[in-house]
């Protein structure tokens, strides 16, 4: 098993901290009782783990969606599926096996 990456890593922990988030009740008291930081935190978590994502050449929906997610949470219960969708794609995008590009051979003429 290769090591993984940073904006891997990143995509983790922003997936493990959005599905705390996703906890019904929990997830919004820690919303309020943060007087709304942790979805501003959550913003700039997504928005560095874009960043790397986009060094690195991988996959980075999950960190969009995640960065829409945090504009958005503070609606009621859009705010808890917006959580749910984001942990789920940033899962996906941070275990799945990135596929290396072919590469063309060109035989002499």
């Amino acid at each position: 098993m290769e090591p993984l990456s940073s904006s891997k890593v990143m995509k983790l922990i922003t997936a493990i901290l959005e599905t705390i988030l996703a906890i019904p009740v929990l997830g919004g008291l820690i919303v309020i009782g943060t007087l709304y930081w942790a979805l501003g935190i959550m913003f700039i978590l997504h928005l560095v783990t874009l960043i790397l994502s986009v060094i690195n050449k991988e996959k980075f929906y999950g960190s969009v969606v995640g960065l829409i997610t945090s504009c958005l949470a503070w609606i009621p219960f859009l705010g808890w599926a917006l959580h749910l969708v984001t942990a789920i794609l940033l899962y996906i995008t941070a275990l799945k096996k990135e596929q290396k590009p072919h590469e063309v051979t060109q035989f002499p003429a």
